[in-house]
């Protein structure tokens, strides 16, 4: 069903220890895949563990994945420290891992080499989407006076809503009337619990750009105190505009978020038809239960309908302020990481951590 609430930057689902796993397995897969033969020039070694050597570029690599924004001249070197220290952890944890043979384990071997096609994947997505001419400011211009809802009539929504799954066209359509007839939430609530129909309530205050574009358009039609349903192959959404609150946003300030947005819509269009180009030009072969037409395949086969802004799923609309998003599979839309102040050694060392995660 069509669900409005926006889904907010969550911690990372994986506890302490799994984050460490996963990084001390990623370390692995580059142990196995380094140049062992040759040392490294002398300048470029920032530490021996064992006979393992850490250079100074592996710290380079982790900064680059690292928000430097605050760092200054006289932290940069401490910052530095601190990775160089994080890189000995992960370099003794490796050692371990290669002594008692962990690296040849069938489960180890299928993560190394899942990491290693993620990589792989990840690279030539970012190629093809790389490869692209960046968005021109008529573009941009032209985005901001085609959306309206987004930019100069934006508004910040009190918003309730009745999610009602499952129901048939007949339910959606007297519920329309009820709301055509000036019926409040409270009354179509009832309504339906009067027939034992399943539903759920929700209120929530939304800005614009956290309410997917193909139904800004119409929340952005209703005034305060007004209701809609909106229907779907779920079912149907009882939504009201409670309040708004005009929250403009001028053309100076969105047009360099606008043009990351269009970068990204159009490097995931690119890397969509490339896929789809190479699946038309090779030979793919389903095997036993995933065999077209099987029950097998027929079970895995992804779910269809509305799209919730409680799952994962990028942007639907450049918004105007720095909002923290998920990377999507085809193309990495815009992101702005939390604020890095090496002087707090908790914060350093958890921006040192996903700048590691970088190393897979």
């Amino acid at each position: 069903m069509t669900r409005l609430s926006h889904r907010p930057t969550a911690p990372s689902p994986l506890p302490r220890a799994a984050r460490w796993a996963t990084f001390v397995l990623m370390a692995v897969a580059l142990a196995a895949c380094g140049d062992k033969g040759g040392s490294k020039p002398a300048t470029q070694v920032a530490a021996k563990v064992g006979s393992e050597e850490i250079s100074v570029h592996q710290i380079n690599f982790v900064l680059s994945r690292t928000n430097t924004a605050n760092v200054t001249p006289e932290n940069a070197q401490r910052l530095r420290q601190e990775v160089l220290e994080k890189l000995i952890d992960q370099q003794l944890a490796v050692d371990q891992a290669v002594e008692n043979k962990l690296d040849r384990s069938p489960e180890v071997v299928s993560q190394l080499e899942a990491a290693r096609r993620e990589v792989l994947a990840r690279a030539y997505v970012q190629r093809v989407a790389g490869g692209l001419p960046k968005p021109t400011t008529e573009e941009a211009q032209k985005y901001f006076n085609d959306n309206p809802a987004l930019f100069s009539e934006r508004r910040i929504y009190n918003l309730q809503e009745i999610l009602v799954p499952a129901a048939g066209a007949d339910v959606a359509e007297q519920v329309k009337a009820q709301v055509a007839a000036g019926k409040s939430m409270d009354e179509v609530a009832a309504w339906l619990k009067g027939r034992n129909l399943r539903f759920g309530g929700n209120s929530a205050t939304r800005a614009a750009e956290q309410i997917p574009l193909e139904l800004l358009k119409t929340v952005a039609a209703l005034k305060d105190g007004q209701t809609t349903v909106i229907s779907n192959a779920q079912g149907f959404t009882v939504l009201r505009v409670a309040s708004s609150q005009s929250a403009p946003v001028s053309e100076s300030a969105a047009l360099p978020r606008i043009q990351q947005f269009l970068a990204n819509q159009r490097g995931a269009e690119a890397v969509s038809k490339a896929i789809k180009d190479l699946r038309a030009n090779t030979t793919v072969t389903y095997m036993g239960d995933f065999q077209p037409g099987s029950a097998g395949a027929a079970a895995g086969a992804p779910p269809t309908g509305a799209i919730s802004t409680t799952e994962a799923a990028a942007p639907a609309a450049p918004a105007p302020a720095p909002a923290p998003a998920p990377a999507a599979a085809t193309a990495p839309p815009p992101v702005s990481p939390a604020d890095v102040n090496p002087a707090v050694d908790d914060k350093t060392r958890a921006v040192i951590e996903k700048g590691i995660k970088g190393l897979k």
